[in-house]
């Protein structure tokens, strides 16, 4: 006889009812909601300083020094600082100052051994102007405080457990800056490639950790008046439905995106071969190649330096609120040498790759919103999704993040921003198939 069709999805909710009622896993849950807690506290004062350091670097000593914008050479001396402090934490210290940014966000969680060279890394060089965003650094500080936790618990034993914890804290680490854990839980659920029970037991305590740590990073943002560097665009463009203008160009332009930043990524991949000899030096050489290209824009255009240097959440808000205060030219300038130095520092550099590349996007996107039809609060939809899908390769984390950054503008926008996505990732992967495999 053979068995009743639904008989292995009536085996399936069995399963599933009994790792959601098991003591272990209700103790589980408990100790994420926990973790979340002190999570948030150190990802909120790890951004908080990060923020202090950079005004001071890129506000506070230019003023100091007499001048009301940092002067288009100022990233020189600011990158090979960089570069000289990053050099020995790569070649000596434990871990090697974090992942690869050209490996995007995945990988093994950073281990306690490792976490302290990660963060120093974060600190010392993105307030310089490394181009990177703080992402992954707060990814290894979820990750690498949540094994702590589980190993002074004594119960490192647990291989399954471990891993569910450490992707807690890593999610708790990155939803505070995403937005909230709807992004982050978004961007788990694809990364994860999980289905059924499996993604039932590991995407609940990803949320109870995350909503727990943005609550208390978002409260601790309101009682201090820190700066918190969450990625959100405050102002945005008039709103304005899309139309078929928007579609005709959208849809190219979602690709040229998905090229330009695929095309940075095999740059970044090149960089990572190249620095494998002599790595210190060319460490030193790779950051000073990024200052020399984040000066060319502020000579070329006129405008600050930081505008390239940053991880580009300040200048995509900037954008976001007066696009038409950006010439053309100007944003050709900041695709080129920005994209140019991101790509350099995504193989040899520390840092997270989603930041800058979100604002490439926009900024490609926006350069083309001038054409017949094509309006800027459309562009810049598309330019985000485009550009987070082809870096991440989750198109549906992507349009997720689109949607939440464009607030009230999102629901009009939705269907240009989901087919952004997806034609960016396909574009991207067929780019990345052609591009030759890097030795």
């Amino acid at each position: 006889m053979t068995a009743p069709a639904n008989a292995a999805p009536d085996r399936a909710e069995q399963s599933l009812r009994q790792t959601l009622l098991s003591p272990g896993y209700r103790r589980l849950l408990l100790l994420c909601v926990l973790l979340g807690v002190p999570i948030a506290l150190a990802c909120f004062f790890f951004v908080g300083l990060q923020h202090e350091l950079q005004h001071w670097v890129w506000t506070s000593l230019p003023e100091a020094a007499g001048y009301d914008t940092p002067p288009w050479w100022w990233p020189l001396p600011a990158l090979v600082l960089a570069g000289l402090i990053l050099a020995p934490i790569v070649t000596r210290m434990p871990g090697g100052g974090g992942h690869l940014p050209v490996n995007g966000l995945g990988g093994a969680p950073v281990g306690p051994r490792a976490l302290p060279g990660a963060v120093l890394a974060a600190l010392a060089t993105l307030p310089l102007g490394v181009v990177l965003g703080p992402e992954a650094p707060l990814m290894a500080v979820g990750s690498g405080l949540a094994l702590l936790a589980v190993r002074r618990a004594g119960a490192g034993g647990d291989r399954r457990a471990s891993a569910i914890l450490a992707t807690a804290g890593s999610t708790a680490a990155i939803s505070t800056i995403l937005g909230g854990p709807i992004a982050a839980a978004v961007l788990l659920i694809e990364g994860a490639g999980l289905a059924g029970t499996q993604l039932v037991a590991l995407l609940l305590p990803c949320l109870l950790a995350s909503a727990a740590g943005a609550l208390v990073f978002t409260g601790f943002g309101q009682w201090t008046g820190l700066e918190i560097g969450a990625l959100s665009l405050p102002d945005l463009p008039p709103q304005a439905s899309p139309d078929a203008g928007d579609f005709l160009w959208g849809l190219p332009t979602a690709a040229l995106i998905a090229v330009l930043v695929t095309l940075a990524r095999e740059l970044g991949r090149r960089t990572v071969t190249w620095t494998r000899r002599h790595t210190a030096a060319r460490t030193v050489a790779c950051a000073t190649a990024v200052g020399v290209c984040v000066a060319a824009y502020a000579l070329v255009t006129g405008r600050s330096p930081a505008e390239a240097a940053l991880s580009g959440q300040a200048a995509l808000a900037q954008l976001a609120a007066h696009p038409h205060a950006w010439s053309v030219g100007a944003l050709v300038a900041l695709v080129a040498c920005k994209g140019l130095a991101w790509g350099i520092a995504l193989g040899a550099l520390r840092g997270g790759p989603i930041f800058p590349a979100v604002l490439l996007g926009a900024a490609t996107a926006l350069a083309c919103s001038g054409l017949p039809g094509f309006g800027a609060t459309p562009a810049l939809a598309l330019g985000i999704a485009a550009a987070a899908a082809a870096v991440t390769g989750l198109p549906l984390a992507s349009a997720v993040l689109a949607v939440l950054l464009m607030g009230r503008d999102a629901h009009d926008q939705m269907p240009l921003i989901v087919m952004a996505s997806v034609v960016a990732f396909i574009v991207a992967q067929l780019v990345r198939r052609a591009a030759p495999e890097a030795s």
